[in-house]
């Protein structure tokens, strides 16, 4: 875990690798709980006996549930210090290169790209790369902006 004592500090990191995440399992019950949040139960990732005949032998994970784990993978990559909250503020330009199979194990890699001062505290730029154990490819780029609220 890398530690910031302050935004400045954190600011002052633009640029760098701030490391990468522990591993985590996608597991089927996460599958079948996006699915039911978002009403998307395309087969691929929600009938097994089908997807076991697919090309990938198994479900897979929904592209959109990738991106949503990054942001549990962060938490164990940096801290900040003085800081109340860190908040989800979008992203630029996701791309999912390659599937995630049940039963993967993922990690990220996060690069601090820039920081901006806003009104309520400091909005960060970062560069996230989802990778998959076994993988030559990514299955997840994207560019996660967080805002980052200093304490009152």
């Amino acid at each position: 875990m890398r530690e910031f004592k302050n935004l400045a500090e954190f600011c002052d990191a633009a640029g760098t690798v701030l490391g990468v995440s522990d591993w985590i399992t996608v597991t089927q019950e996460q599958i079948d709980r996006f699915a039911d949040a978002t009403n998307d139960h395309q087969w691929i990732h929600v009938d097994r006996e089908r997807a076991a005949r697919s090309p990938f032998g198994t479900t897979i994970a929904h592209g959109y549930l990738t991106l949503s784990l990054i942001p549990t993978m962060v938490h164990g990559i940096f801290s900040v210090g003085e800081v109340a909250a860190r908040l989800n503020y979008g992203a630029n330009r996701i791309r999912f290169p390659a599937p995630v199979p049940c039963g993967s194990r993922l990690r990220t890699k996060l690069t601090l790209l820039s920081t901006e001062q806003e009104p309520r505290g400091v909005r960060a730029t970062l560069h996230a790369e989802v990778e998959r154990q076994g993988s030559a490819k990514p299955v997840c780029i994207a560019e996660i902006l967080t805002l980052l609220l200093p304490q009152e």
